[in-house]
């Protein structure tokens, strides 16, 4: 279903993705992160459904088809290391600051820190071109907004 899609984003010098491919790709990251731990409960799929709604002025009807449609581009997605790189490449800096903000939402969303969360976490963090200090910024505005 997301062949030429994934085709174009793992290409050797990918195009800057369109906005509705940015937000597939990005919530599809999410997806990966919230999966990481074997459980994607409601608590997560909510959060991803109202971070996606707040980021792009989305209905919730939209966001949770937005984030189904993303659910079956993971399952697909190449390994996250190619994954991530990729959307590195397609995704400006300052979005990509928003997206570790996004990502720590979904790993806090269960009230638990799961240390294979925390370990993808920690790779897509590296692979965004985030450092950690960064990283560790972003949770703590995550964790203040409560």
């Amino acid at each position: 279903m997301f062949a030429e899609f994934l085709k174009r984003l793992t290409a050797p010098q990918p195009a800057p993705l369109d906005q509705t491919d940015a937000r597939l790709a990005l919530t599809a990251l999410l997806v990966r992160v919230a999966r990481s731990d074997g459980h994607f409960d409601e608590a997560e799929q909510s959060r991803i459904d109202r971070i996606t709604a707040a980021r792009y002025g989305l209905s919730a009807i939209e966001a949770t088809k937005l984030r189904s449609e993303a659910e079956a581009l993971e399952v697909e997605a190449p390994d996250t290391v190619r994954f991530t790189r990729a959307i590195k490449d397609a995704v400006p800096f300052e979005e990509r600051i928003a997206v570790i903000e996004a990502l720590w939402q979904v790993v806090l969303a269960d009230g638990v820190r799961d240390a294979e969360e925390d370990a993808l976490l920690r790779l897509v963090t590296n692979l965004l071109g985030i450092n950690d200090r960064d990283s560790a910024l972003a949770r703590q505005r995550v964790e203040r907004a409560g």
